[in-house]
């Protein structure tokens, strides 16, 4: 920004003063805004300085205010949860999110405090003082003492302070719109948090089933082995290896069930529900398409990460923190008004003979400057000058690291996919051998390995199956996050 010679702001100042008298002066300091080019009205500056991108992710994803959940039952839902359902409950009601909504708010405050530095200042005193004199004249009697009463009002409005005003209110409207962008993130990275929970509960449910299902099948098998070897046709042996298995299935069961639990308790958390709290969250493990290519993800998110248009504020704000050092370099003027009204008594009026009661008006300009401070100023505008080039490095950082993250997030989508095709020949083909190795058991061609054997694969692949649902769904949902999208239903096509 230009410099502008301090003795042009005294003189111009010095000619107004007896305006003072009849015109505002916040009215006046707007036109002298205008004439000098400092800025325009505080609105019209943050609407036209602080706009959002084109197609940028910086609003808030739930916008009805957060609030902490009830306590007791009042809290519970009372129906089954879906997923969507179960994002817009954490968006409500978790407390991390609503410390980060605070934040938001709380900068948003901090740009009105900063825009409201613009405007005049009223401020009023009243003094009590007792007032002595001594008399040279020894003749003289003694002056007597007296209060000193005095009240004033004075109204001030800065007219130009290095441009310190401007870039406050500038670095505050940036630091309100990089917390709504963190806000955003936030809520993206709570609906991650909240599918992927939701998801392992769903793989969890289905290894269940699967595990109850094989228990089933060594429960049968163990009947059939037991009702052989009573008969003479079967050994012992196959009756001990079948009971072995039964004992294994219930154990994996048992473990499926803590792990379904666990997962339970962590999403009941994150939707602000007590982790004992007995809630059924219902939804399908079925595959969704994503047939997005790597350029159109990396477009996508390179438009629409919260991250990145924080990081870019970042580069502003820290600009604007070094303007407000650079504004020790000019001269501060202020514009004032004071009325002062004193006496010797407390109502300011005049009492007795020596009494007295004043009233004097000032109009005026301030200049302060200062000069000289051992180079205070130049080291701190150097110290700021560096972290503008740190925060720069560290956006072009990001930028990189917001690439591999679109791209290994791709891969693995597209892994978790191929693995689900595999995944369903396999439980196709060990379906069948299953069957064919219980058929030639009963026809007793077959022996009870083949068929313990054969049922520990299918249940295997079964769980891959479920596994690679699982992966495939967890990683859309990052994907989505990834791209800076918000997506809380990942389970329909």
């Amino acid at each position: 920004m230009p410099f502008l010679p301090p003795l042009f702001f005294t003189a111009f100042f010095l000619r107004l003063c007896p305006l003072f008298r009849f015109f505002s002066l916040w009215a006046l300091c707007v036109l002298l805004a205008g004439l000098c080019g400092l800025c325009p009205l505080p609105e019209q500056a943050w609407a036209a300085g602080t706009g959002m991108r084109a197609g940028g992710a910086v609003d808030p994803v739930y916008g009805g205010g957060r609030r902490l959940a009830p306590p007791g039952g009042d809290a519970l839902p009372d129906a089954p949860l879906t997923m969507p359902e179960a994002v817009d409950r954490a968006l409500r009601f978790n407390p991390g999110l609503g410390a980060q909504e605070a934040q938001s708010r709380s900068s948003e405050s901090g740009r009105k405090a900063a825009r409201s530095a613009f405007g005049p200042k009223l401020g009023t005193s009243y003094s009590v003082a007792r007032q002595e004199r001594e008399s040279s004249s020894p003749v003289a009697a003694k002056p007597p003492s007296r209060g000193v009463y005095s009240w004033g009002v004075e109204v001030s409005q800065p007219v130009f302070q290095g441009f310190r005003l401007l870039a406050s209110y500038q670095k505050a409207a940036l630091q309100a719109d990089s917390d709504k962008a963190a806000l955003r993130k936030a809520e993206l990275d709570m609906t991650q948090e909240v599918q992927t929970q939701f998801l392992n509960c769903l793989r969890y449910d289905e290894d269940m089933r699967s595990k109850r299902d094989a228990l089933a099948r060594l429960q049968d098998q163990l009947r059939i082995t037991t009702a052989f070897h009573k008969v003479g046709l079967r050994p012992r042996l196959d009756v001990l290896q079948a009971e072995v298995d039964v004992r294994e299935a219930e154990q994996a069961l048992i473990q499926a069930e803590t792990s379904r639990d666990t997962s339970l308790s962590a999403l009941n958390i994150l939707l602000g529900l007590p982790a004992s709290a007995r809630v059924k969250y219902v939804g399908t493990l079925r595959h969704v398409p994503f047939s997005r290519s790597l350029e159109q993800c990396l477009e996508a998110a390179w438009r629409q990460r919260p991250d990145l248009y924080m990081a870019a504020k970042s580069v502003e704000i820290a600009g604007k923190s070094r303007q407000v050092v650079q504004s020790g370099y000019y001269p501060q003027v202020e514009a004032y008004y004071n009325v002062t009204e004193s006496g010797n008594t407390p109502d300011l009026k005049k009492a007795g003979k020596n009494g007295s009661h004043s009233v004097t008006w000032e109009a005026g300009a301030r200049l302060t400057w200062d000069v000289f401070q051992w180079g205070t100023t130049y080291h701190a505008d150097r110290e700021a000058g560096w972290l503008v080039t740190k925060m720069r490095h560290e956006e072009a950082n990001l930028r990189l690291t917001v690439g591999h993250d679109v791209k290994s997030c791709l891969l693995a989508l597209r892994e978790a996919e191929k693995r689900i095709r595999v995944a369903e020949k396999s439980v196709e083909q060990a379906s069948e051998a299953y069957a064919a190795a219980l058929a030639r058991y009963q026809e007793r061609v077959g022996t009870n390995f083949e068929v313990l054997d054969a049922s520990s694969k299918l249940t295997s692949s079964q769980a891959a199956l479920t596994s690679a649902r699982a992966d495939y769904l967890t990683s859309l949902s990052r994907m989505y996050v990834v791209m800076g999208e918000f997506h809380p239903n990942l389970l329909r096509h």
